[in-house]
């Protein structure tokens, strides 16, 4: 399994990892399909992780969520980490997992590798937190 630092974004399809549930978004209509943008982490980053249908009402903050076959993928320039129509997201437990708020995945701007186009590499650091889910004072 992949930790979260570890999958910088590249032209992956085929995510393994595992994650808590920090703060969940809203649940809200795109088109016909609902959808809620969760605050995820483990041991070493976050990472915004975006639900669609019946995901959006499975998952709670506290959830130890097991992803398989997951992919990344940009939502209004923004990078976000998802099951897709292939993944698949369940429950594996709740509330006991390390985790780190920082890095945050979803917070660096990433450009093409100059070396390897399917590969990316950090530009800049747009923000410390998620400015989604800000850290509580």
């Amino acid at each position: 399994m992949l930790s979260l630092k570890d999958m910088v974004p590249a032209a992956q399809n085929n995510i393994n990892t595992q994650f808590i549930i920090l703060d969940k978004g809203k649940t809200t209509l795109e088109g016909k399909y609902k959808t809620c943008l969760a605050l995820v982490a483990d041991e070493t980053a976050a990472v915004h992780f975006q639900l669609w249908g019946d995901e959006c009402d499975a998952f709670e903050g506290g959830d130890i969520i097991r992803l398989v076959d997951g992919i990344f993928s940009y939502n209004r320039n923004n990078l976000v980490l998802r099951a897709g129509k292939k993944g698949k997201a369940e429950k594996v437990g709740e509330f006991c997992m390390a985790f780190v708020e920082t890095p945050n995945m979803s917070e660096i701007r990433w450009i093409p590798d100059p070396s390897n186009p399917k590969k990316y590499v950090q530009d800049a650091v747009i923000s410390p937190h998620s400015r989604i889910f800000p850290p509580v004072p």
